[in-house]
Parts: C-alpha cells; structure tokens; sequence
C-alpha cells in the first residue's frame, strides 16, 4: 500500500508540474492579414502563399525595415533608400549606402510586390524573401553580414519580444528576418489613384488633358506598361544612355545571354510622379526628359526592342502630346499611399 500511495503522489506531481505549465506558457496568438486583391490586378505570386503575412509579422518586418543595425556601423536602413514619401524610392541617381558609397543602379520604388515575378532591375531575384541578403552584403550599401545583424539584434531586448510575438519564440534567424521583412513588403499595395477610381471604379472622370494623354498612352506606351500593374513584367532594351559603369550588363549580368545585353525590367508607372530621377541609374531627371528622348532617337543596338526599330529608334510625339501623357501620368499617383511613415 505505501508503494501505491507513493505512486499515486509522483503521478500527481507529475501531473501538477505539466498544468503549472499549461498556465505559465504563453499563448502564441498572431493572426494573419487578409490582403485583397485590388480590382484588375493580377493574382498574387506563389511566394505569398507560402508566407502569409501576419498581424506581428508585418509588425517586425517594418521594425525591420527601418532597422539601421543592419549595416556595419549602424547608419543605413533599407528605409534610407526606401522612403515612403517618395513611393519608396529615394530620389537619388543611383543608390546612396554605407559611408556615402555610390551603387550601380537607380533605387526602384517597392509597391505592389506581392504581383511581381521579378525583382531588382535585371530580375536576379525571383523570391522576395532572397532580396533582403543582397543590400546587407553589398559593399557599397550596408556592408556587413547577416550573422553580424543577428548579433546586434539578440543584444536588444524588445526585438526577442517582437521575434516571440511573430514565431511564437525568441529565436532570432536569418530566415525568420527575410520572412517578416518580405510580410512587411507585401502589404505595400499602392492601388488607389486617380485612375484607379476613374478606370476600375467609375468613381470620377477624367479632365479632358487627362482622357487625351490617357489614349496616346494606350497607342504609344501600353505595348510595354500593361495591366493594372502598369508594367507586363517583360525585359527589354529600349536605348537609353549606357551606364558608363564597366560592371553594368542589364539583364546579361543574370543570364549570361548577349541578346540579353543592357535590358532591363520594364518598371511599373504607378506613382511614377515621385520616382525622379529615371532610368536604371537615373539617366533623366524629369519625365519631361525621358520624353523627348524616346521622341529624338534612342541609341541603336542589334537588340533594341521592336517599338523603337519599327518607327525609326523613336517613338514620336509632339509637344502637346508630351504634356497630355505626363498628366495622364500623374493620375497613377496614390497619394495615400506615399503618406505612408
């Protein structure tokens, strides 16, 4: 009888220990976030499928984002080349990083991510999760490791508490840092401008400069800025000045392809009036500019996409025609979405 009873205690103990904790452990409780799917756009990548944002996912990965630990002393963020207000852009000719060093490449804006098949402007990346590693790495924008942001981050108390609330533990990985940056990213939906209210909504209409730019943007510049996206995804050369930058190759650099050579993402319009300078390292400063290149001869290449060989290495318009398309241009603009912080 004293062994049964004995028995009976360690059971009991048992037992107790495992409730005590039940209660003590915290609930893991972080619900995802339904993004809609605006009206005509395409449907989302397979990548977001896999990693849904969530209510502290995105929470950390914007924390993330505007994190300036992840270069190697402290001073650059992915937000200092990534500004809201500028659609998250940065207005500069080519990138700005570490100690003001000078990248290859204009900064593209980051909008609409979760519908992009590619990333980067020769496409390099097809998972937006992959992207982050790249600036952390590059000498000339944070210069540094991902194991040397781990580090600096295990060291900061409330970033435990956001990986907890996030991954339901503390845990600080590099994969876990990709993850709720990437969630962050596709929550940046830019679909409410004027033309979005006008074209997909029938909310307003167009002034009549805005209906004309509008049609000469559908015979002149569609072939290439389609769907709601304002961009068919495709690679193309379309002459622009050349980087004089020996390293830069478009397209080729990933690809290895000659007819590859100096192509480049077709970059989506939307919010395009905030995203000056143009051009894959900020050839044009004004839209004005880009303009009245496409109209006075591009540079010929054996490449140079068919638009421009058909009609001369030019696309031709005249002045009114200019002015009517840059203003139809400016009802992409989403405003609220550029007042982001």
């Amino acid at each position: 009888m004293k062994k049964l009873g004995f028995l009976f205690f360690i059971i009991l103990l048992i037992v107790s220990c495992d409730r005590d904790e039940e209660i003590d452990a915290i609930p893991f409780d972080n619900p995802e976030i339904a993004l809609e799917i605006p009206k005509g756009f395409p449907l989302m990548n397979t990548s977001v499928q896999a990693n849904r944002p969530t209510k502290y996912g995105v929470e950390l990965g914007e924390r993330l984002f505007n994190e300036k630990r992840f270069s190697g002393n402290n001073t650059i963020s992915c937000a200092s080349c990534h500004q809201p207000t500028k659609a998250f852009a940065d207005g500069n000719p080519k990138a700005i990083g570490i100690n003001n060093r000078v990248g290859l490449r204009n900064t593209p804006p980051i909008q609409n991510m979760a519908f992009m098949n590619h990333y980067n402007w020769d496409g390099n990346i097809l998972v937006l999760e992959k992207q982050p590693l790249v600036p952390i790495i590059t000498h000339e924008e944070m210069n540094s490791s991902i194991m040397e942001v781990i580090g600096k981050l295990q060291q900061d108390p409330e970033y435990k508490e956001l990986f907890r609330k996030a991954f339901a533990d503390e845990e600080i990985t590099a994969e876990r840092i990709y993850r709720s940056i990437g969630q962050y990213e596709y929550t940046l939906i830019s679909a409410n401008s004027k033309y979005d209210r006008v074209v997909e909504h029938d909310k307003e209409t167009f002034t009549l400069a805005e209906m004309r730019g509008y049609l000469l943007f559908q015979t002149k510049c569609e072939s290439c800025h389609s769907t709601a996206l304002f961009t068919d995804q495709s690679f193309r050369n379309i002459g622009f000045p050349l980087n004089p930058n020996q390293e830069e190759a478009g397209r080729a650099r990933v690809t290895g392809l000659h007819s590859d050579l100096m192509k480049f993402r077709v970059p989506s319009l939307r919010n395009i009036e905030f995203t000056a300078p143009y051009g894959s390292f900020g050839q044009f400063k004004t839209l004005n500019e880009v303009l009245d290149y496409m109209d006075s001869g591009v540079i010929d290449s054996e490449n140079l996409d068919p638009i421009f060989k058909e009609n001369g290495n030019r696309i031709p318009m005249s002045a009114g025609e200019k002015e009517d398309i840059i203003v139809f241009l400016k009802t992409l603009s989403d405003h609220s979405f550029v007042a982001q912080k």
